[in-house]
């Protein structure tokens, strides 16, 4: 099983792999522009220009920030 794995490591490129990287890495801030600069304030807009990171919940001494959680999910 080892000797299988290792001919199946080792058969890919370096190079590929650091293209890969490169480009999962760019493809991840094209959608997290998307997310933060179009999409979340449209959502916005269409629950009356409420913002996610706003929101809270306060009980006693402890606030409960779900706003944030609501904007990582459309993250």
């Amino acid at each position: 099983m080892w000797k299988d794995f290792k001919e199946f490591a080792f058969k890919g490129n370096v190079l590929d792999l650091a293209v890969a990287v490169v480009i999962g890495a760019a493809f991840g801030k094209i959608v997290s522009s998307l997310v933060e600069n179009i999409i979340t304030p449209l959502v916005g807009l269409l629950l009356n220009g409420v913002k996610f990171t706003s929101l809270s919940f306060k009980y006693k001494d402890t606030e409960i920030l779900y706003g944030n959680f609501i904007q990582s999910v459309f993250d």
